[in-house]
């Protein structure tokens, strides 16, 4: 295993994801089987300890079932319906009460829910630490979180002096354009999800975006106003942009949707018009939802059950007196190349009587003739 790359930690340090990578497994692997967790096979374990071993990585905490008293963790979260939120909360929830901690949950799902949380702060004296979950939050909330003087990690965000687990939002955005830019793609359209209040927006939307601009400048192209389009967060946001898209001048021949169910959404309307994916327009997202592998939609998988999880380990890491570095930990993504994505059309325009451009009339004016 000597070939294998070096630390990629803060200062060289090995973290659990070298463990993992030189393992060939999950960072939730490495946890259980540090952990001593059960549901581990025997040589999965034995190769976590000598990855372990040869990293020279320690973890300070106990086996499972060696801990006194229990302990309590806060999770706050936004929207957990949603399925981004729910896998991370399973998975995060999953290990702390198989180390014997308890786990309270907080759903902040707008502006005034959250705002009434950090100003009555229920928090205080009842939970050892807190997970917060891709949470908006301003200067004063974090301010509130910090004085409670406990230990804090954060998932899908950063707060500045905590830890934090999270994807290149940027570079997810990047991927997603360069795999449009070698189709050969130039009209591409992109779905944006917005908040009910702008005060309750994510960060990982513009950084997607400004990722996704990034590629195609490189390129020599724009991310036109004319084939940008936003909706509500899930499946109707989705649909509705996709449709506002349809109305354009210059129809797209892909499009990149933020996250994948807003791509499911869009894949409706696409489906419902009479356009072929991706023989007319290509889908690509961020995600890889359950469902899609069902969909066959392209994706840029960001490890979602691992984020939760690993949020959870480096919490426990710090209740149990273990250094860990403030450096935010960045789960790597991939492109899962499915069936919504090909090699671009001739892109379509709409005339002046609403119709295709060379095309025959459209007899219904709510759907699209196929290229």
């Amino acid at each position: 295993m000597n070939d294998q790359p070096g630390p990629t930690g803060p200062g060289g340090r090995a973290n659990i994801l070298d463990v993992a990578a030189l393992a060939g497994v999950s960072a939730a692997t490495v946890s259980r089987s540090l952990r001593g967790m059960t549901k581990v096979a025997p040589e999965t374990r034995q190769r976590v300890l000598d990855a372990a071993r040869e990293l020279s990585y320690a973890t300070t905490v106990q086996p499972a079932g060696g801990r006194g008293a229990r302990r309590t963790v806060a999770v706050i979260v936004p929207f957990i319906t949603r399925w981004f939120f729910s896998t991370v909360t399973a998975a995060a929830a999953d290990l702390l009460r198989g180390q014997n901690f308890d786990v309270l949950l907080y759903h902040l799902g707008g502006v005034e829910e959250r705002d009434r949380f950090f100003d009555q702060m229920p928090l205080a004296g009842r939970v050892d630490g807190i997970l917060t979950l891709s949470m908006p939050l301003t200067e004063r909330h974090t301010l509130s979180l910090r004085a409670l003087g406990i230990p804090l990690v954060s998932v899908g965000s950063t707060i500045p002096g905590s830890p934090s687990v999270g994807i290149d939002e940027a570079g997810a955005g990047r991927a997603a354009a360069n795999h449009l830019l070698h189709l050969r793609h130039e009209h591409i359209g992109y779905i944006a999800a917005v908040a009910d209040d702008p005060r309750f927006e994510f960060a990982s939307s513009s950084l997607r975006r400004v990722g996704f601009g990034e590629a195609l400048s490189r390129a020599g192209l724009t991310l036109a106003d004319e084939l940008v389009a936003a909706g509500p967060h899930g499946l109707e946001g989705g649909a509705s942009a996709m449709g506002e898209l349809l109305t354009r001048t210059v129809l797209p021949t892909a499009v990149f949707a933020e996250y994948d169910e807003l791509a499911i959404g869009a894949l409706w309307v696409l489906r419902r018009a009479g356009l072929r994916v991706p023989e007319d327009i290509s889908v690509i997202s961020v995600d890889d939802h359950e469902m899609a592998s069902m969909l066959d939609l392209t994706t840029m998988a960001q490890g979602v059950p691992e984020q939760g999880s690993l949020g959870a380990q480096l919490l426990m890491d710090v209740l149990d007196g273990g250094a860990v570095s403030v450096e935010p930990v960045v789960i790597p993504t991939r492109l899962v190349l499915r069936g919504t994505t090909g090699p671009a059309p001739r892109p379509l325009r709409r005339g002046q009587d609403g119709n295709a451009a060379g095309g025959d009339p459209d007899p219904d004016p709510e759907t699209v003739p196929r290229g």
